[in-house]
C-alpha cells in the first residue's frame, strides 16, 4: 500500500510515524504502513456468499449456502485472539460481508476488544437503518468497491443497478458519520475510468480512495490479459499522482493511496526526485519506514472456512486452520517453510529482483502475481513496471 498522497502531496512526515514509537498498536490507522512491529492487519472473509457477479472477485463469491462459514461463537474466538495477539485492524470482507446477519454483532465485539474494524463491501445493501447500526457499534471505515461510472461499473459487478445502489449506500453511510472510502481495481476495462473517480470523489466529497492493481487469483486469474502494460501503468499511477496533487492545491485534500504493486513506491520518489528533491528525501525515509509488500508478515487472511492464507488473494497454500490453532499459534510458527521464508522474502526473490536497488523499499512486490504466471513464487513479479536501468542505478 503506497500512500500517494502522504508522500507526494507531503500529507505525512517521517516524524509523525517516529513520535508514536512505530508500534501498530500505537499508531493511527493512516500511519500503519509505517509500523516497524508489523503486527498483521488482518482480513476476515467471513463469507463466500455475495449478491454481486464481479468477474475480478478474487474470492470466486456466489450466492450459495453459507454452511461452511465460522459460526458467530467461532468468530468471536477468532476476534479474541486476534486481539491478544496485536493485530491492530479487523477488516471484515467477503463475498460481500453485509449479507451475515450477524456482522454487526462481529464487527461489536471486535471494537470491544480494542481493535479498530473496518468493512471492505460492495455497498449496495448499506441501508440507512444498516448504517446507523454500523455507526453505533464504532466502525471505523468502510471501504466501498466501484470499478468505473455506471456502465462500466455494472458490466464489472454483473447486476444493472449495482452503480447507483452502491452509491445510495455511500449517501447512508455518510448520513450515519461512517468515514467512507472507495476501491478501484486498475484493468484494461477500466482504466479509462480513474478520472471519473477523482470527478466522484469531489461530487460527493468522499475522502478516500484506493487505486488496487490486479491481482491475478480467482477469477481475476481470468483477466491475466486484461492487465495493463508496463507503459499504460506508469501513465495510470502518473494520472494518479496528478489529479491528487490538483486536488490538494485546490485546498480540496484526499486521502490517495495504490496498493498491490510497491514498485509505485520507487516510482513515485524518482518522480518527485526530479520535481522536489529536498521533499524526496523525507519520501524515501517512508518508504524504507514502509519496507514494501509485507504478505505474509504485515497482513493476512482467514477464511470463511477458518484457513489461514498470507494474504486474501492466496487461496491455494493455507498455514492451518483457526478450528484447529489459533490464528496467533499458526501466524508464529516457523515450520511452514513458506510462512516462514514470506516473513524473509528478500533472500528468496530471483533475478532482476535479486539485484534491485529498491528490494528494501518493495520487499519484492507481489509473490502470488509471480507465482500465478510463472510457476515460481520467488520470480520477478511481472507487473514491475521499473526499466531494467531503474533498477540498477547507484542511489
Amino acid at each position: 500500500m503506497i500512500g500517494i498522497s502522504k508522500l507526494y502531496c507531503g500529507t505525512v512526515e517521517p516524524s509523525d510515524a517516529l513520535r508514536y514509537g512505530r508500534h501498530s498498536g500505537c499508531l493511527p490507522s493512516h500511519l500503519l504502513q509505517f509500523s516497524k512491529d508489523k503486527r498483521p492487519v488482518v482480513v476476515w472473509n467471513v463469507t463466500r456468499r455475495c449478491n454481486l457477479k464481479c468477474v475480478h472477485c478474487y474470492a470466486h463469491a456466489d450466492n450459495h449456502s453459507g454452511d461452511y462459514e465460522l459460526t458467530t461463537w467461532e468468530g468471536k474466538a477468532l476476534i479474541d485472539d486476534l486481539a491478544g495477539y496485536g493485530a491492530p485492524v479487523l477488516l471484515f470482507s467477503g463475498g460481500e460481508p453485509l449479507v451475515r446477519a450477524d456482522l454487526p454483532e462481529l464487527a461489536a465485539y471486535a471494537v470491544e476488544k480494542g481493535m479498530r474494524a473496518v468493512i471492505s463491501t460492495n455497498g449496495t445493501l448499506i441501508t440507512s437503518e444498516k448504517a446507523r447500526i454500523l455507526k453505533e457499534i464504532g466502525l471505523s471505515y468502510v471501504g466501498i468497491s466501484l470499478d468505473g461510472m455506471e456502465t462500466v461499473n455494472d458490466r464489472f459487478r454483473g447486476v444493472q443497478g449495482a452503480f447507483h445502489a452502491a452509491l445510495e449506500g455511500i449517501r447512508n453511510s455518510q448520513d450515519a458519520g461512517i468515514k467512507v472510502g472507495l476501491r478501484f481495481t486498475i484493468n484494461k476495462r477500466n482504466v479509462d475510468e480513474i478520472s471519473g473517480i477523482f470527478d466522484l470523489l469531489e461530487k460527493m466529497n468522499i475522502p478516500r480512495v484506493c487505486f488496487y492493481h490486479l491481482v491475478y487469483a480467482g477469477r481475476g486469474s481470468d483477466l491475466v490479459k486484461e492487465d495493463l502494460s508496463h507503459e499504460e501503468t506508469r501513465k495510470a499511477v502518473d494520472l494518479i499522482m496528478d489529479r491528487t496533487s490538483d486536488l490538494h492545491k485546490r485546498g480540496l485534500p484526499k486521502e490517495v493511496l495504490t496498493v498491490d504493486n510497491h514498485a509505485d513506491g520507487p516510482y513515485l520518489y524518482m518522480r518527485m526526485l526530479q520535481e522536489n528533491p529536498q521533499r524526496a528525501k523525507e519520501v524515501l525515509e517512508l518508504l524504507q519506514m514502509n519496507e514494501g509488500n509485507n504478505s505474509g508478515r504485515g497482513i493476512g487472511c482467514v477464511s470463511w472456512d477458518g484457513a489461514v492464507y498470507a494474504d486474501q488473494f492466496w487461496r491455494h497454500h493455507s498455514f492451518g486452520n483457526v478450528r484447529q490453532r489459533p490464528f496467533s499459534e499458526i501466524w508464529s510458527d516457523a515450520s511452514d517453510p513458506l510462512l516462514r521464508q514470506l516473513k524473509d522474502k528478500k533472500k528468496f526473490v530471483k533475478g532482476r529482483c535479486a539485484t534491485c536497488r529498491w528490494l528494501d523499499i518493495c520487499g519484492g512486490n507481489f509473490r502470488v502475481r509471480a507465482e500465478a504466471l510463472t510457476g515460481d513464487v520467488w520470480a520477478p513479479d511481472p507487473a514491475c513496471y521499473l526499466t531494467d536501468q531503474e533498477i540498477s542505478e547507484t542511489l
